[in-house]
């Protein structure tokens, strides 16, 4: 039988967690506790309510009243100072609470660069309800954006100033779009699309300052000066280990806090009552073995299934090494991503044969049909590392199959001989995915 549990953070990790151990066990003994207002709040719709298509209200899942009514101690607007290990104690500003499982899921904050005139009024990081608010505030007025980064949050945002009127920009210090996840040319179509809606992509920049008096008004690239009313930070993130710092909880090489593979914290030992899990975190990487981070809602999911189970259950679940499948919509399209890309495979001595394949959805002949394009990685000995989706449909459930295959070490002989369904108005009868087997087969 578990005894108290507090979980310290109220993000997808610590909500996810919280609804888990409570329908295993509603009698369980929880606090959760969350600095920020809102108790459960879609991170994820942000963009969505930014660009117009949801409500504010639509994205508020629950109150803190709906936890409570559960039997949950659930606080919203509340710090924690301070952790005691030895203690077993956490402290917040107005009392010391005891625990017997300690969960830390403090999630990532913003990266703030270093540029002159970034405290100005009218810059804004894009990370959270409270920035969501304000930016929706001030597009009203305004007629110039510039995002600075090009990762899926900063172009989810620049399409939410596009879609508001604003002439917009967005600067990316790499030489493509969204690097992280996808290679040189399957960013380019990404671009294309942006293009298309008027938003320019200005690659390689070096941002000299942010210009104004009091409010923003424009930013110096490349020593050429941009209109700017609004300018949104989206720079990436880094996982928020202070708590964890402070009590000496050992952070890895990527900034996050290291677990075993059930997701207990090192000081020294593994610590069997204290966990960790979501954004804060490090993971391993299925591919490359090495430790990385994994800030998706769904790595968070499964991490706290696997925190659950061993509160409640005595743990018999393990978090494996992972390949992260993630996908969003940008604009018109959809992007997906799982595995490694080029790039992180030169990092890491991995020798690559790619394939690639562009088609369509569904077949020529039936109305609604939509591009796709499939570039498959795989390595020397010919299993499947990585896969990129750029589609006008269905990107997610390419990348949730791929990423199957990458962990069954899938090979593209096998891609070929794999049964798919054909269905004139769902797919094709030879998918774009086969196609691009096939195509790093002749080169292999």
């Amino acid at each position: 039988m578990a005894g108290k549990t507090i979980i310290i953070g109220g993000g997808v990790a610590g909500i996810n967690l919280l609804e888990f151990l409570h329908k295993r066990d509603p009698k369980a003994d929880i606090t959760l506790i969350k600095r920020e207002d809102a108790a459960s709040f879609s991170t994820c719709g942000l963009p969505y309510f930014l660009e117009g298509t949801l409500k504010y209200d639509d994205i508020v899942l629950h109150d803190e009243e709906f936890y409570r009514k559960k039997g949950i101690d659930f606080r919203v607007n509340t710090d924690v100072k301070e952790i005691n290990l030895d203690d077993r104690t956490v402290m917040t500003k107005d009392e010391s609470l005891a625990y017997d499982d300690l969960v830390i899921a403090t999630g990532r904050k913003p990266y703030i660069p270093e540029i002159e005139g970034i405290d100005l009024k009218g810059v804004y990081t894009f990370s959270d309800e409270i920035d969501g608010l304000k930016i929706k505030e001030s597009m009203k007025d305004a007629k110039d954006g510039v995002v600075i980064g090009g990762g899926s949050i900063g172009l989810s945002a620049a399409v939410a100033l596009a879609k508001n009127g604003l002439n917009t920009k967005v600067l990316v210090g790499h030489d493509h779009l969204l690097s992280s996840i996808l290679d040189p040319d399957m960013a380019e179509i990404v671009e294309d699309c942006l293009n298309e809606i008027g938003i320019e992509v200005i690659t390689h920049s070096k941002i000299d300052s942010i210009e104004g008096d009091g409010r923003v008004r424009s930013i110096s690239v490349n020593n050429i000066d941009i209109p700017a009313e609004i300018v949104i930070i989206s720079r990436g993130t880094r996982p928020n280990v202070d708590l964890a710092r402070d009590v000496r909880i050992e952070i890895g090489e990527n900034g996050g806090i290291l677990t075993d593979f059930k997701m207990h914290v090192r000081r020294g030992d593994y610590l069997k009552n204290v966990y960790a899990f979501g954004d804060c975190v490090e993971v391993i990487d299925h591919v490359t073995g090495r430790p990385r981070l994994s800030q998706l809602g769904s790595t968070a999911v499964i991490q706290a299934k696997v925190i659950a189970d061993n509160i409640l259950l005595g743990g018999a679940l393990t978090y494996e090494p992972c390949v992260s499948p993630n996908a969003t919509k940008i604009a018109d399209i959809q992007v997906g991503s799982v595995g490694i890309t080029s790039r992180t495979a030169k990092k890491f001595g991995i020798t690559l044969v790619t394939g690639k394949s562009k088609k369509l959805t569904r077949a020529r002949y039936y109305p609604g049909r939509l591009p796709v394009t499939v570039k498959l990685l795989f390595d020397e000995g010919e299993k499947l590392v990585g896969a990129q989706v750029v589609s006008g449909e269905c990107a997610a459930e390419r990348i949730n199959s791929l990423a199957i295959a990458i962990k069954r070490g899938i090979s593209a002989r096998e891609i070929l001989k794999m049964e798919r369904v054909f269905e004139p108005a769902l797919s094709l009868l030879v998918d774009a995915t086969v196609d691009a087997a096939e195509d790093a087969m002749n080169k292999m």
